[in-house]
């Protein structure tokens, strides 16, 4: 199977091409958020340099969040567009789940973190399982770091934390002691190589039409709507998975 996998959902973008389990070719870009520029030249030259052509292509894994707006748009608008024209697959996975793929130890607990800023959170829980897969514990979600705290109370070992951990880990530190474990940095950062692996094992969605981002939490545009109308109308106009 040929696998196109993508992971834009902050400022890293990460791109790979597989051959079933052999990777093809990556490239990982950290410097800056230029994902609408660079994302489609990269995907076009990596399938180039990996000798395929795009109707080569068998399935497209997409990060499909949560994460920044912009970018999870961005990952889920090309992919979809990939699919839908050459008529491929799509999978989508969680982009907290895609930083726990870093992590191999079996039974390791892995606190996956994005920064929503105000000391709130994108997160969940996962445990790395005997076949190295995460294992989701608690569902991902936009949470304040004191909420999340009280979610791990019942969790009485070893968690690792992992992504944007730097504005957590005091208060982490505090609550969990040393059962706080930080992963390194390059841990933190996503590899669309290990998302092509893991995407390949994953049923991949039936309409890829109605597929649309993973965000968590009211988009800038909702949250100004409601603010205007606040006897409006609860439906989100804009739909979540």
């Amino acid at each position: 199977m040929k696998i196109l996998a993508i992971d834009t959902s902050n400022r890293p973008l990460s791109v790979a091409v597989l051959d079933d389990d052999h990777l093809l070719a990556q490239t990982n870009i950290t410097t800056h958020r230029k994902h609408a520029e660079f994302l489609m030249p990269i995907i076009e030259d990596l399938v180039s340099k990996s000798d395929l052509k795009p109707n080569d292509l068998d399935r497209v894994v997409v990060a499909a969040g949560p994460g920044s707006y912009t970018g999870i748009r961005m990952a889920v608008t090309a992919a979809k567009t990939i699919a839908a024209t050459l008529e491929i697959q799509l999978t989508m996975v969680s982009s907290l789940l895609t930083l726990c793929l870093n992590v191999s130890q079996p039974g390791v607990l892995v606190n996956p973190i994005f920064d929503g800023r105000n000391q709130n959170m994108f997160t969940g829980l996962y445990q790395i399982g005997d076949d190295g897969n995460p294992i989701e514990l608690i569902e991902d979600q936009h949470i304040n770091l004191d909420q999340w705290l009280e979610l791990l109370e019942p969790y009485n070992q070893r968690i690792m934390i992992v992504g944007d951990t730097d504005a957590f880990e005091e208060g982490m530190r505090h609550a969990l002691g040393d059962r706080l474990i930080v992963a390194d940095k390059l841990a933190d950062l996503p590899n669309a190589a290990r998302l092509g692996l893991y995407g390949k094992q994953v049923d991949p969605v039936t309409n890829v039409d109605a597929v649309v981002p993973s965000y968590l939490r009211l988009t800038k545009a909702e949250a100004d709507w409601k603010k205007l109308h606040p006897n409006g109308d609860t439906h989100n106009y804009v739909e979540k998975i």
